[in-house]
């Protein structure tokens, strides 16, 4: 039994706690809490260390088109949107005119870089800040961040994954720091209701309790003490007041109106009221970005849904006083070509760019350039594991303090990259 066990990987003791609260609770949803507390890191007095008590990461797949976004250029490398001028100084294009309009929030990474143009491997890049390897899995920043400095609430998850499965979250750190999944944010939190009868499930509580204390005495294993927190972690969660936070219905229908009634539009929404009610770190995932093809008509669709959702989510943060201590960052797999193929554009991981508002991020504010045709940085070229470390540093957390993976290597956010120091006010 001993050795058995401890030739499961993370992955199989994720499933054999959801079966394990499957059958005692008539539950099917996943650990996020418990597990190793680790102090804050100390202020080390550079600008904008610890600003950040919740980030929210707008995660567009497929790959936007800076171009036709956020770095409008001239020329041949055009493309078919206008540049539109903002009160911040700089242009983005006319496809997004609900941002225009919040721009003075924004601070503009032009000059993000990469050397993984494929969907998979750019994907994981940026939500781990590690190239994909074969031997390890990475965890993602909700991660990294409950590992350094706890929980973030005694009773909700400390990482919400909206609009995707959590995948590789928790990474090689404890399967009890995977992000909680909501997959249609208008559906909220499913299976937070226990299906099994009141008394059925104290027997079955006073029997696991039993052979849990038989369990621990036999096999000597930090995720086996983790099995316990996700138990009563989970029964808290289904007793608790604090399940109201993931329905959507209690918001006023010109408030949801404001975002957008597609899953995007909502998920902001709803990541807007996670962090009112403590959760750390939110994803929220936009699809089809992949705009090899028309992509008039892809940005009048998808394109005007970002826009409105996230120009949104800005101002209501903003007029709630939330987003002094709210960093929302908009992220995506990489750039498209500056050349047009036909009315789409191909993959292009050499040059494009992210955004950053709130939580002591200058706003308004431009950060690099790329050439005059969008292809490569012509300033400040920016790593994804650079972006990774400004991200934590504004959480407070101490980017070159390592943690050791279970086959005992150092691994740090952002695979050595380092915070952006100026990018704050």
């Amino acid at each position: 039994m001993k050795s058995t066990f401890r030739k499961l990987d993370e992955i199989n003791r994720r499933q054999f706690v959801e079966r394990l609260a499957r059958s005692a609770f008539g539950l099917s949803i996943l650990p996020w809490l418990g597990g190793e507390k680790l102090a804050a890191a100390e202020a080390v007095g550079l600008a904008g260390f610890g600003s950040a008590k919740s980030v929210i990461l707008l995660n567009l797949v497929g790959g936007m088109s800076h171009i036709d976004t956020f770095d409008p250029k001239e020329g041949a490398s055009k493309g078919p949107s206008t540049a539109v001028s903002t009160e911040a100084g700089f242009q983005i294009t006319s496809y997004l005119p609900e941002t225009a309009k919040v721009a003075k929030h924004l601070c503009l990474i032009r000059s993000m870089t990469a050397k993984v143009g494929v969907h998979q491997q750019a994907q994981y890049l940026m939500r781990t800040g590690f190239e994909m390897r074969g031997t390890v899995v990475h965890p993602m920043l909700g991660a990294w961040a409950q590992q350094y400095l706890g929980n973030s609430h005694p009773t909700l998850p400390a990482t919400v994954s909206i609009n995707r499965n959590s995948g590789h979250g928790n990474g090689f750190l404890p399967a009890t720091m995977s992000p909680l999944p909501i997959l249609d944010p208008e559906a909220g939190l499913q299976n937070s209701k226990s299906v099994t009868p009141a008394d059925a499930r104290e027997k079955r509580l006073a029997l696991l309790q039993d052979l849990n204390h038989r369990f621990h005495d036999d096999v000597k294993d930090d995720n086996v003490r983790a099995y316990d927190d996700f138990s009563s972690s989970t029964l808290e969660l289904m007793q608790s007041k604090d399940l109201a936070v993931f329905d959507l219905q209690q918001e006023a229908a010109t408030q949801r109106n404001d975002y957008g009634h597609n899953k995007f539009g909502q998920g902001c929404l709803l990541a807007r009221r996670l962090v009112e009610s403590g959760v750390r770190c939110i994803e929220v995932e936009s699809g089809g970005w992949d705009m090899h093809k028309d992509i008039p008509g892809a940005m009048e669709k998808v394109g005007a849904d970002f826009d409105q959702a996230f120009a949104a989510l800005i101002a209501d943060l903003a007029q709630r006083g939330m987003l002094d201590q709210t960093l929302v960052a908009v992220t995506t797999e990489f750039g498209r070509k500056p050349d047009m193929d036909g009315s789409g554009r191909g993959h292009h991981p050499k040059g494009f760019t992210c955004v950053l508002a709130g939580a002591g991020v200058r706003r308004g504010h431009v950060h690099g350039a790329t050439d005059a045709k969008g292809y490569e940085p012509t300033e400040k070229a920016t790593g994804v594991g650079d972006l990774h470390a400004t991200i934590a540093h504004a959480l407070g957390i101490q980017v070159d303090k390592p943690v050791m993976s279970p086959s005992g290597r150092p691994f740090t956010i952002g695979n050595k990259g380092k915070p952006i120091i100026d990018l704050f006010a």
